[in-house]
């Protein structure tokens, strides 16, 4: 039997951000650019202070011993389809390399569920890149079904 991991979850605070960017940037399959290059830190800065002043926006740590070893953020939207069903949107889900398998995954996403709930909202979805099938069988255990297709178009390169 595996021992219970004490990871605890709160929103992420600007001295996290080195720790989140470590994440992202420790993520081959994601091929979203991100580095742990000090040049790149004015654009992370910029877009964890929209995050933290949007009031449809939250983002998360899982901390474990001070030290930050997942992440998620979670978007509120409104839709006029299904009676103006209110949402959750999940996003950027990461468990450090070195802490996956443990359940902390699987806690993280039951607190992003948790603040659903609290926040009567009707539908949690997410999105998980076309590569990841060990994350989209860990999705579907925790009880999400695969019902849509999904399509980007960039519409300019990633910032550098």
């Amino acid at each position: 039997m595996t021992a219970e991991i004490d990871v605890t979850f709160r929103q992420a605070m600007i001295d996290d951000l080195r720790a989140l960017i470590a994440l992202f940037a420790d993520d081959p399959i994601g091929g979203h650019g991100d580095t742990t290059d000090s040049e790149a830190l004015p654009l992370y800065e910029s877009a964890f202070a929209t995050i933290e002043a949007s009031p449809n926006d939250l983002l998360f740590v899982g901390v474990l011993k001070d030290e930050v070893v997942a992440t998620a953020q979670v978007t509120f939207v409104t839709s006029l389809t299904g009676r103006g069903t209110k949402r959750m949107a999940i996003e950027a889900v990461q468990t450090r390399v070195d802490m996956r398998g443990k359940g902390i995954g699987a806690k993280l996403i039951q607190h992003c569920l948790d603040v659903a709930r609290e926040r009567d909202i009707a539908l949690v979805q997410l999105t998980s890149n076309a590569k990841r099938q060990d994350a989209h069988r860990f999705y579907e255990r925790l009880g999400f079904e695969k019902s849509h297709a999904g399509f980007k178009m960039r519409l300019a390169p990633a910032s550098t």
